[in-house]
């Protein structure tokens, strides 16, 4: 998100339960006023603009190492977000959509790897899923994977 820094969200929150319907949170959620633009991470091509009934207004770019970055729970989409979107560009507004509705309004990130990575899998609740859904934060520091 444009302007996020670490101070935006909570870092205990990727792999966070109880979590609602989803048992636990595959993602991180990046606070800003409504409305705040929504940029992508990566270079990519966008898969999916739409809507989900859990992520309200969603945009999904395939980014490098065959990775799903998911910007969920926007205000409005950018409009179109073009089928090559350019790292920086920006992909919507953050909202409250989804289940999100009534709540402060949040950008919901995450990255999902197409390609499974076994090693990655815990004990944890859905730990099995670990081998997919990769902490944001660790993909972009030094921690990366």
């Amino acid at each position: 998100m444009q302007g996020a820094t670490a101070s935006d969200w909570h870092p205990k929150s990727f792999w966070f339960e109880p979590w609602g319907a989803s048992g636990v949170h595959k993602g991180i959620d990046i606070f800003a006023a409504k409305g705040t633009p929504v940029v992508s991470a990566v270079a990519g091509v966008r898969l999916y603009q739409g809507a989900l009934r859990l992520g309200g207004k969603v945009v999904v770019v395939l980014g490098p190492k065959w990775r799903l970055h998911y910007y969920a729970h926007l205000n409005e989409p950018a409009t179109p977000v073009p089928l090559w979107v350019a790292k920086g560009r920006q992909i919507g507004g953050v909202g409250d959509s989804g289940n999100a509705r009534g709540k402060p309004p949040h950008l919901h990130y995450s990255v999902l790897s197409l390609i499974p990575l076994p090693w990655r899998i815990t004990t944890e609740t859905q730990g099995w899923k670990k081998m997919f859904f990769l902490d944001p934060v660790d993909v972009f520091t030094s921690r990366g994977h």
